[in-house]
């Protein structure tokens, strides 16, 4: 094997593993803001159950 080959795998399984970094960092982004807006969702249901709680308390 010569130098130039060994240059080129080492360019290729640098590539591949650059391909798969980016991919795990995109999988983790995406899950990360599906948590966040999951979470977002349940706090406005809370304040929605809170206000709807605080007013029906309120009538006689």
């Amino acid at each position: 094997m010569g130098d130039d080959e060994e240059g080129r795998e080492v360019l290729r399984r640098a590539d591949r593993a650059t391909r798969l970094g980016w991919t795990a960092i995109a999988g983790v982004t995406s899950l990360l803001g599906c948590a966040l807006v999951t979470l977002l969702g349940a706090g406005l249901l809370v304040v929605v159950g809170a206000v709807y709680v605080l007013m029906a308390s309120d009538t006689p």
